[in-house]
């Protein structure tokens, strides 16, 4: 850098001295930074096969070489810290809004990785904690008396005697879907929501998807995304699977739900601006809380609640062999039933924060969200392995339903509603940038 001279006047005598040198502060350039947290997420995904949900980024990216005995935390942690660093530093004043939010949303994306990468390590936090660290989103809380009140409400409209879980469990097996129906069920409803999502969205001509039926999982439906436009949908049979189940999982795992989701991202984030920071999935991220959410808000997005009901009674109820003449009070329940949601996110923190027992976890589970036993222990494997996890279904869905119809996306606009949604998908969001 080229000294100037300032020239100045003091006691009639002129003078020369070269002025301070000016401090450039240089950063690393984005796309730099993104190939290195992917290559660092990949490696940590080496050593907890839940980490890495999906990637479809360059291969020579992936490790070349086998994991070690121990996690290399020490050097992780570095890169991690060092990319946190570079990422301060860029200038973002020129920037536009969009390429702002990758910079904000990828500073988020690491501070989850170092997270989940101090709690491999041992590390501690409570559940509220985690959830901010992880999802950058506060879980709201609740007491149980809110929860007893809406028993209560339910309480005085089921029929039949015992308590309210029972009653309810009784009640609701004249709606499961016979096993060797399933398939035919599953097929016709997510014909239906790729149909009702191709009227507003233009998606790669190549997309598509794999339907497998599997057991023995902690959870109920999974989509795997392989890049190119192709998922791979595992649905759980495990536990009987009830016809509003359907439309549900055809939704979330497919139409407009995940796959459609990581459809967008691949090919309007990864392929047209070359942004590979997401071609890698950190499952434990707040990526995943815009994802969950946005796949469980989809489903009223291409099913709004009597366009629904119609298309079940009319060809979901008639193909699983079932009834339709109970349908519209059973989806009465089910909406009010869907205010206890929030429960299970009580029954996580208590049991994750250890003030309470998985048995016990369990019988809340059973008591407000009409689990029965067996498969309240299931979900009690679910909170094991993904703890904090649980917030990203409800507390997902209710940020992103708040966001589009804050929006004007509001259930008497509904193109307005898909126009957003599909804003939502394919740009960089968090919970704090709703």
């Amino acid at each position: 850098m080229k000294k100037t001279l300032t020239y100045f006047m003091a006691a009639s005598i002129w003078a020369c001295t070269p002025a301070p040198q000016e401090q450039t502060i240089t950063s690393v350039p984005m796309d730099e930074l993104a190939e290195r947290y992917v290559k660092t997420v990949l490696q940590l995904g080496q050593y907890d096969s839940d980490i890495v949900d999906a990637y479809y980024g360059p291969e020579s990216w992936k490790p070349t070489t086998a994991p070690s005995d121990t996690l290399p935390a020490n050097s992780l942690l570095k890169e991690l810290q060092t990319i946190t660093q570079e990422l301060a530093k860029q200038d973002t004043a020129g920037l536009s809004q969009l390429e702002k939010r990758r910079v904000l949303m990828l500073q988020k994306q690491v501070l989850a990785t170092k997270t989940k990468l101090q709690m491999m390590q041992g590390e501690k936090y409570s559940f509220d904690e985690e959830a901010n660290l992880l999802y950058d989103a506060q879980p709201p809380q609740q007491p149980l008396s809110y929860y007893d009140g809406l028993l209560q409400q339910i309480d005085s409209e089921l029929p039949g005697k015992g308590n309210v879980a029972e009653r309810w469990n009784t009640y609701r097996k004249q709606f499961e879907i016979p096993k060797q129906k399933l398939d035919t069920v599953f097929q016709a409803a997510i014909t239906e929501a790729r149909k009702r999502t191709l009227a507003h969205y233009k998606l790669p001509a190549n997309e598509n998807f794999t339907v497998e039926y599997v057991t023995d999982k902690p959870w109920s439906g999974y989509n795997y995304f392989k890049g190119n436009g192709y998922s791979l949908i595992q649905i759980n049979t495990d536990f009987p699977i009830n016809i509003e189940r359907a439309i549900d999982l055809a939704c979330h795992e497919g139409y407009p739900g995940h796959h459609v989701f990581n459809v967008l991202l691949e090919q309007e984030l990864v392929n047209e601006r070359g942004w590979k920071e997401f071609s890698v999935y950190p499952l434990f991220s707040p990526q995943s809380l815009i994802a969950e959410g946005s796949a469980n808000y989809g489903i009223q997005v291409a099913f709004p609640a009597q366009e629904r009901l119609q298309f079940e009674k009319e060809v979901l109820f008639p193909l699983a062999g079932l009834n339709p003449k109970e349908a519209d009070r059973y989806y009465a329940l089910l909406e009010k039933i869907g205010k206890l949601n929030f429960a299970g996110n009580e029954a996580a923190r208590l049991y994750l924060d250890g003030k309470i027992t998985r048995d016990q976890a369990a019988d809340m589970l059973v008591k407000y969200n009409f689990y029965e036993k067996d498969k309240a222990l299931q979900r009690t494997r679910f909170m094991d392995r993904y703890r904090s996890y649980v917030i990203n279904y409800n507390l997902g869905q209710e940020l992103v339903r708040q966001h589009i119809e804050r929006n004007g996306g509001t259930s008497g606009n509904p193109e307005k509603r898909w126009e957003l949604f599909r804003e939502l998908l394919s740009n960089p969001n968090t919970a704090s940038m709703l």
